[in-house]
């Protein structure tokens, strides 16, 4: 496996350096808010929002090479002191890399649907996987999901309206602030179906937190006793 790069404004170093969970605060100085984007690839909106909205912080996963690099020398040019590029596979990042439970919004644009039936379990949304993007967030926060993949929007639509802890819009349109990456500008731009989705986090208690469908793949041990324990009983 590849390992693991994490990039701020003039450096990059790998994550056995840092460690895990990343220490965020210690990375970007500050205490904005934390926006991520899963696979930016390269980096059109994370950058912009990055630049546009100074007094937060933005956090971006990509697995593909060329594009981390690509995004981080942007990021180098635009002197963006806000942001933390990493470079790595995202369920594997949301697993074991990242805290929980840090972030107001979470980006998803375009994911690949992986289509064929034997790799479904490498999306990113799947009931076993799911409540890793989602535990992301804060109480409150907020996750925006954009495909072109129509079937595949459908499923998340479902996976994620079937989650105890959230509430699902579909949004008719453009975001407010228009086309988020360069597949959306040129879908658009074709007039290719988009579906887009606004989830928002925890709108209301519930007595546990894990998808119903994800609960499946939980392993639950009992204590183990040895044979003297028996029977002593």
């Amino acid at each position: 496996m590849q390992q693991v790069a994490v990039s701020v404004l003039g450096e990059e170093k790998l994550l056995s350096e840092l460690g895990a969970p990343l220490p965020l605060d210690r990375l970007v100085a500050g205490n904005g808010a934390w926006e991520i984007e899963i696979g930016f690839g390269k980096g059109r909106y994370l950058l912009q929002r990055a630049a546009a909205a100074g007094s937060r912080r933005f956090l971006g996963i990509e697995m593909a090479g060329p594009y981390y690099r690509l995004a981080r020398r942007r990021m180098e040019r635009r002197a963006l002191d806000n942001v933390v590029l990493i470079r790595g596979e995202a369920l594997y990042c949301l697993a074991a890399v990242l805290p929980v439970g840090f972030a107001t919004v979470v980006h998803v644009y375009f994911p690949d649907p992986w289509p064929k039936l034997r790799h479904h379990k490498r999306r990113l949304f799947d009931p076993e996987t799911v409540d890793l993007v989602l535990g992301l967030l804060r109480p409150g926060g907020r996750l925006d999901f954009a495909t072109d993949h129509l079937d595949y929007g459908q499923v998340v639509c479902r996976l994620l309206d079937s989650h105890p802890l959230t509430a699902v819009s579909v949004l008719r349109g453009l975001w407010e602030d228009g086309a988020r990456t360069n597949y959306e500008a040129k879908y658009e731009a074709e007039r290719r179906p988009i579906l887009r989705l606004r989830v928002d986090w925890q709108p209301a208690g519930c007595s546990h937190g894990l998808h119903p469908e994800g609960l499946q793949g939980v392993l639950a041990a009992t204590s183990i006793r040895t044979e003297e324990e028996e029977a002593a009983e």
